[in-house]
């Protein structure tokens, strides 16, 4: 492996600073209000509360879903909610920002500073306080893990890092070609709500789904790679298939991404023009 050079080592470093201070802020900012900080913490617990009761239903009038039992689709709702705090912490308070700052022409501004452009705008805005989903929902994994009496076997591990690494690196890629698309299509709030309902059927295993919408689930909104693949990587589910359709899903979209950002700011004219 060929080591980095010290331009590129004073670069990495200069990134890094960046993200120690933007998180500072996201927590200076939250404490400032921590009345606010509370009362979303209980707005996560009563809502994780609602999820377990949904899926206690469900599993009252069966012993399985999709093959998966409860114990199996608790890791994977924890997966669930592990992401869907990062979409709250990281990716709706920044990326859904560029609607706006196209609009208002704050985009402008941006372009001029000493940094990475899509660096920026995926970073600078992060919210403190869903850091409790992402625990719960990692918490949760754990619970269910020990309820099933599995062994945290380093292979296990592994798996389950791997494939949580290539779902937020897919979750990240899909919501930054959704909102590039503001540069050509200004109102794209509908791609937003549309975005949340496809991931609200990532709370189940991709299995429940048969036929078309399952293909669909996994390559073209790869609701799979979100929650399944890792779950499945954790309790042992994950075929070697699996693993490779995930790193493939998660190293194209973020390539697409960062293409579809840099032909996006060829195409922009700036506010001013």
């Amino acid at each position: 492996m060929r080591r980095a050079t010290p331009r590129q080592e004073e670069i990495q470093m200069k990134y890094l600073r960046l993200m120690k201070e933007f998180l500072r802020a996201a927590v200076v900012e939250e404490m400032e209000y921590r009345s606010n900080f509370f009362a979303n913490v209980l707005s996560t617990v009563s809502g994780l509360f609602v999820s377990l009761l949904t899926l206690q239903v469900f599993f009252n009038q069966t012993q399985a879903i999709g093959g998966w039992s409860f114990e199996q689709v608790l890791v994977l709702l924890g997966i669930f909610n592990a992401l869907d705090g990062v979409v709250k912490m990281v990716l709706r308070p920044n990326i859904g920002r560029i609607v706006q700052h196209i609009r208002k022409g704050t985009l402008d501004l941006i372009l001029t500073k000493p940094v990475d452009s899509q660096f920026y705008v995926s970073f600078r805005h992060i919210l403190f306080w869903p850091i409790t989903d992402v625990l719960m929902g990692l918490g949760l994994v754990v619970y269910a893990a020990v309820k099933m009496n599995l062994a945290f076997t380093a292979s296990h591990l592994l798996w389950f890092a791997l494939m949580f690494l290539a779902a937020l690196v897919t979750l990240y890629g899909i919501w930054m070609v959704l909102m590039t698309m503001s540069f050509w299509f200004v109102k794209v709030e509908n791609l937003t709500f549309l975005f949340t309902s496809l991931f609200e059927t990532a709370r189940f295993p991709v299995q429940v789904y048969k036929g078309i919408l399952r293909a669909l689930l996994t390559y073209v909104f790869p609701v799979a790679v979100l929650t399944t693949f890792p779950a499945a990587g954790l309790i042992g589910k994950l075929t070697w298939t699996d693993a490779v359709i995930s790193f493939i899903i998660a190293i194209v979209i973020v390539f697409v991404a960062r293409w579809f950002w840099k032909q996006a700011l060829r195409n922009y004219t700036s506010a001013s023009s």
